[in-house]
């Protein structure tokens, strides 16, 4: 009887019962777990992807729309796994604040995995981690951080950009690589022991591949790895791409470990490989601190670094060239409290209320990490009434609680009134550009501090305009970071 069965069935019989035998299995695979979070019906095999590789605003304001329908916590299926996605202050803080023991872990991200596979600053979890994040604050103090003497290092970096910046007498000129170099100077000054010249090609070298690495993050068929990463590993792409890219940095991390080693005193530390490099000898076998987690550290440290804090110069850059009037009272306000015979220094920050809110407003409005890092569930946990099973990956939108209309008089406009009351700076609970919580940015110091030094650095020399005849734009690329479209702009001495 089997044989005359087998026998009877066609070849489209055959796949139509295959295919209907997927549909079911992934569908039951995919069955929301009791009391669940909402959200849009789940197209089988596919599901949402489609929200994920959205460009543009497009994917932000799907996320929008869904938590409109469905409200702050909404579940979404991509590729393979489910997410939550938390929306609004008072939930972003339930999770990374009264519950942040509960989300405290990160997940495992295919397209990351075949790099560091959850060691390192950003990626790492638990006791790791933990030992990780207090041995680099430590070290960062150690180094300078809120002291005298990175603030010398930072200024000393601005008279560089100054100069590269004059060095283009007025002409348009994209600003992008300059500030990229200065910015990751400063990070490079406290992991490696010193700064690069603009011209050093190892420098140039690996800054055009962090550049590169983030860029491509964002692209369709990157986003398509981490869904798929069992049919994409085995496919030509910008993840390949990627995979090279970071295999190279590591190698320039090695290098440069390998040097620090060649004249290592143990007594004494030059800077955080030195520290770092203690540490190993010091470890006893524990694991918590090897080579391979120095190299993770480093190029953590690199990246967030540089990308974060030259993203928003970028987009601050932008703002005033597209709103002369705000420009001109930064200016009138950097006239008034330093003045053109010296160098701005961060004590002058307290005196400068409307230039401190300009840059916070770039922060905002440039938004360059609007979905937060991932969150991974570590227990199984009721949030606002809903049960999110151990496993469960979180993402805390960003965007919902620095563009809420119940936050923020004018949220879809520039304006650094926002930040001000009274004439004083005001610092907002819905601000939060860092995250919050204890896995918020642990450069948050230093990125405030160069924020101020950069920025009022450029416009006490220079005001910033579009070239003739363009109309600049607030267009982005959405990669690692959520960065403006390469422009050039006009760079006036004053």
């Amino acid at each position: 009887m089997l044989r005359f069965l087998w026998e009877s069935i066609s070849f489209q019989m055959l796949l139509i019962f295959l295919v209907v035998f997927l549909l079911v299995a992934d569908y039951m695979k995919h069955r929301k777990p009791k009391h669940f979070p909402p959200g849009p019906f789940s197209f089988p095999l596919l599901l949402h992807l489609h929200l994920t590789v959205g460009k543009g605003m497009e994917g932000i304001a799907a996320m929008q729309q869904l938590a409109e329908k469905y409200g702050d916590i909404f579940s979404l299926h991509l590729g393979s796994a489910s997410f939550v996605f938390i929306n609004g202050l008072r939930m972003v803080k339930e999770v990374l604040v009264n519950q942040g023991e509960n989300f405290m872990d990160r997940p495992e991200v295919p397209l990351d995995r075949e790099i560091f596979s959850n060691i390192g600053l950003v990626s790492s979890n638990g006791h790791l981690w933990k030992q990780q994040r207090r041995f680099t604050l430590s070290t960062l103090r150690n180094f300078g951080l809120g002291k005298r003497g990175l603030e010398e290092r930072i200024q000393e970096e601005c008279r560089c950009l100054v100069d590269v910046f004059g060095d283009e007498q007025g002409n348009p000129f994209n600003p992008h690589f300059k500030i990229y170099n200065a910015v990751s100077n400063i990070i490079c000054s406290i992991t490696f022991g010193n700064r690069f010249d603009y011209h050093d090609k190892d420098f140039q070298k690996m800054l055009q591949l962090m550049d590169e690495t983030v860029s491509l993050h964002g692209a369709i068929m990157s986003q398509l790895y981490n869904s798929f990463p069992f049919i994409m590993k085995f496919l030509p792409g910008p993840h390949q791409t990627i995979f090279k890219n970071w295999r190279l940095l590591k190698c320039f991390v090695k290098e440069k470990i390998n040097k620090h080693k060649e004249d290592w005193n143990p007594s004494e530390s030059r800077d955080f490989i030195d520290s770092y490099l203690q540490e190993i000898a010091k470890d006893n076998g524990s694991g918590t601190f090897q080579e391979e987690h120095l190299v993770a550290c480093a190029l953590d440290l690199l990246f967030a670094g540089t990308e974060t804090t030259s993203t928003t110069l970028r987009w601050a850059l932008l703002y005033m060239a597209m709103h002369p009037e705000i420009q001109a009272r930064v200016q009138a306000e950097i006239d008034a409290v330093i003045g053109q015979a010296r160098q701005p220094a961060l004590e002058d920050r307290s005196n400068m209320p409307y230039t401190n809110a300009v840059i916070h407003e770039a922060q905002r409005k440039g938004n360059i990490i609007p979905f937060n890092v991932p969150r991974l569930t570590v227990k199984d946990t009721v949030l606002d009434g809903f049960h999110i099973p151990k496993g469960t990956v979180l993402l805390t939108n960003l965007t919902s609680v620095m563009f809420d209309k119940n936050e923020w008089e004018t949220p879809d406009t520039f304006n650094p009134e926002h930040f001000l009351k009274d004439g004083q700076f005001w610092k907002r609970e819905s601000f939060v550009a860092f995250s919050i919580g204890k896995r918020a940015c642990l450069g948050e110091l230093l990125a405030r501090t160069e924020l101020f030094l950069f920025f009022t650095s450029l416009l006490q020399k220079f005001t910033f305009q579009a070239p003739p005849d363009t109309t600049l734009s607030l267009q982005f690329k959405l990669g690692i970071t959520m960065a403006p479209q390469p422009y050039k702009i006009c760079a006036v001495p004053r």
